[in-house]
């Protein structure tokens, strides 16, 4: 028998002589040759076998034994599962499209057309066109942010400049917002107009004008005379209907509760009554954006005649009058708090938007629980009481050493609904814990802005007889 010596080099040399993973063959004791190898072809499968089955420790096999192995792993291979199918790559604009989850936030219908919002800020930027042009408007938005991240509302409210800055910056938007609240719950506030006793008005107006045309025919005297000697106002139609009042107290309410409330009145064709009850002196920044309501909007000279005839402005004189009022609503008892409540005689609305989590924060939440109290006992049968605040609100409160976290929205169920106050009691008519508001492509402003997010709370109050 030959020596190992004699054995020829293979793929891993003399230890083993193997040559394409074939074992060597002696038949009494005189070498044979492997046969001659395949094709290119079938040898580089044959080698990539061999790889595979060396990676299961097999070294040296018979070749049957080799490719029933082989054919065994590739069997097996066959039944495994098949990869996913790749879904095709999104494009650009389906890409940016949010998706649509099944917990996430509803967002606010567009109760008003591009149009009526840009003029709106229109409204904003002729009012504050130079506080927004000013070299100092950026240092002073960064004075009222810091003084808001301190929570000194004194300083962030108490100068004027400061306040033309907030309104200019944080008001356009929550006044678009805010527009679309009343908007959204119109059928309850139609429910509280003042238009009832006008109607009669109306009727005993109409009969005696009737009455006065017939004693002028009987005099021999033109109807159209007649009203010639009475003067201009009694060539008016007297059909017309007059217009019902619609009341509202803004506790904390500044700018963008003003706005709104003009943009609803326009809307709907009424007159208005606001009260803006907030310890901050806004008296300037109303005057401001009261002339802007009452005046027609800049136009150019070069505008055409139908151009001007249509360039009215926002409110009709007189449809709405606005009451300032700088006080501290939680220093106030219930009488005074009945004064600002038209004296409890008529159902009102009353907002707090942005305010109440501000109240329980800052005032404390026992003085805050009892100015709600004595809201119930201020206010008319019939009013109302609409909450707009940040979703996710928290209070805290002491109690002894420790301080505990309340959600806003728990502590005004518990004052309004939970809590038993003899002679009146409140209903829950509409309540939604997070709605996105979005700003809609298109609009034009000097500065950028940005959607925001709420939670809304309504209440109508009921008294017992």
């Amino acid at each position: 028998m030959s020596s190992p010596r004699d054995w020829p080099v293979g793929r891993f040399g003399r230890s083993g002589g193997f040559t394409d993973c074939t074992p060597l063959s002696f038949s009494n004791g005189i070498y044979k040759p492997p046969p001659p190898p395949p094709d290119r072809r079938r040898r580089r499968q044959s080698n990539s076998l061999d790889l595979r089955a060396r990676r299961t420790h097999t070294y040296v096999l018979a070749d049957q034994a080799r490719l029933d192995l082989c054919h065994f792993q590739i069997k097996k291979w066959s039944r495994r599962r098949a990869p996913p199918k790749r879904l095709p790559l999104q494009s650009k604009a389906t890409r940016s499209r949010p998706l649509r989850r099944k917990n996430q936030e509803a967002s606010s219908p567009p109760l008003q057309s591009q149009a009526e919002q840009q003029r709106l800020l229109n409204v904003f930027s002729n009012a504050f066109n130079s506080v927004l042009t000013s070299d100092d408007f950026a240092g002073l938005l960064q004075e009222v942010k810091q003084a808001l991240f301190n929570r000194d509302f004194a300083t962030a409210f108490g100068r004027e400049d400061y306040l033309e800055a907030y309104a200019a910056r944080w008001s356009p938007t929550r006044t678009l917002c805010y527009t679309t609240v009343f908007l959204s719950i119109k059928e309850h506030l139609d429910g509280i107009l003042e238009g009832s006793s006008n109607g009669k008005n109306l009727k005993s107006s109409t009969q005696a004008g009737l009455t006065n045309d017939s004693d002028a025919l009987e005099r021999d005297t033109e109807p159209g005379e007649a009203s010639a000697e009475k003067g201009p106002d009694a060539s008016k139609p007297e059909d017309a209907q007059p217009r019902s009042t619609l009341r509202m107290l803004s506790i904390g309410g500044c700018a963008a509760e003003h706005l709104a409330l003009a943009s609803y009145l326009q809307s709907t064709s009424s007159n208005g009554h606001l009260t803006l009850l907030d310890s901050a002196p806004w008296a300037s920044v109303i005057s401001s954006l009261e002339s802007s309501t009452n005046s027609p909007p800049p136009i150019s000279k070069y505008a055409s005649a139908a151009a001007r005839a249509a360039n009215r402005p926002l409110l009709e004189p007189g449809q709405l009058s606005v009451e300032v009022v700088q006080q501290d609503v939680l220093a106030l008892d219930v009488n005074s708090l009945t004064a600002q409540c038209a004296g409890g005689k008529v159902p009102i609305v009353v907002t707090l938007l942005f305010t109440l989590n501000e109240l329980y924060t800052s005032g404390g939440i026992a003085k805050t629980t009892k100015f709600l109290k004595n809201l119930g006992q201020a206010l008319a049968p019939g009013s109302l009481v609409l909450v707009v605040d940040s979703p996710g609100s928290y209070s805290e409160a002491a109690l002894g050493k420790e301080k505990k976290r309340y959600p806003m929205q728990w502590l005004l169920d518990h004052t309004l609904l939970e809590t038993e106050t003899p002679g009146y009691s409140w209903e829950k008519l509409q309540s939604d814990d997070s709605i996105w508001f979005r700003l809609p492509e298109g609009l034009s402003y000097p500065i950028p802005l940005e959607n925001m997010r709420y939670q809304i709370h309504l209440y109508r109050l009921e008294k017992s007889s």
